[in-house]
């Protein structure tokens, strides 16, 4: 593999010919604003998964315009990039699309794109790992949509404040390949029942198809479209986990009078 043959790689979307016409009616219908509540696909509808969470900007001609924005931008990203070859990571997603911020970017007037801090790296090694070997093969190619947000910007975005993405944990992804909502959520809720512990990785979900990995800790959110826990064996799996690390707990004293604070 090429050392930098991911830097400008074209990820691939699906479209049949029939179905461009009514694509292109469905973009004009697409908020500027990414975060916009997606339609739910059927089969037949027009595909197009990251239109919900990419607007102008941080696609990719915006990550052109912002890579020839500075002159030290190819030199990080080109060792970002030689990091992600060393730990065999490099070419599982565009090394570009792992650079994107916070789909609320335009609103927290911040960058579309930036380079995260070299302390920050190892953490998103783990990530991808499991992307590569548990997520691509049964949903097939995915794309990235948020990878790191700063603090200022992941307090702006509503963030938690010990987000994942603070820390280049977590990318939050949508699959390239035609799929509904349901059957994503099964085959994705399966494989981490089996393997997520393996990994120490969490899987959550939020509206549409996107949905996030990070490597904090084995964990999973997020509900069908039912209103039911998605991955409800992995749930069960999570709280068997954290019991069992929990210190046992003293019996409860007896009652007594309150005591003054």
């Amino acid at each position: 593999m090429a050392r930098h043959s991911a830097l400008f790689k074209q990820s691939q979307v699906i479209i049949l010919p029939r179905m461009r016409y009514a694509l292109a009616l469905l973009l004009a219908l697409v908020p500027a604003t990414a975060g916009a509540q997606p339609p739910v696909w059927v089969p037949g509808m027009p595909w197009a998964p990251t239109a919900p969470y990419i607007t102008v900007g941080q696609d990719e001609p915006g990550y052109r315009n912002w890579y020839v924005a500075a002159p030290w931008h190819a030199s990080a990203i080109r060792t970002f990039n030689d990091y992600l070859v060393t730990y065999g990571v490099a070419g599982v997603v565009p090394t570009w699309q792992l650079l994107r911020t916070a789909s609320d970017w335009q609103v927290c007037g911040a960058q579309p794109f930036e380079v995260p801090p070299a302390e920050n790296w190892p953490n998103l090694v783990q990530t991808l790992r499991y992307i590569r070997e548990r997520v691509i093969p049964v949903i097939g190619p995915v794309e990235p949509v948020s990878v790191y947000r700063n603090e200022m910007l992941n307090r702006c975005a509503k963030g938690a404040q010990e987000s994942a993405h603070r820390y280049m944990q977590a990318v939050d992804m949508v699959p390239l390949n035609p799929i509904t909502r349901d059957a994503m959520m099964a085959r994705l809720c399966a494989v981490h029942a089996q393997t997520g512990t393996a990994y120490g990785v969490g899987l959550g979900f939020y509206v549409g198809l996107r949905f996030h990995v990070d490597s904090r800790k084995f964990r999973t959110w997020g509900v069908n479209d039912e209103g039911s826990v998605a991955c409800a064996r992995s749930n069960e799996i999570a709280h068997a986990v954290d019991a069992a690390a929990s210190p046992q707990q003293p019996p409860s004293p007896p009652a007594q009078s309150p005591q003054p604070h």
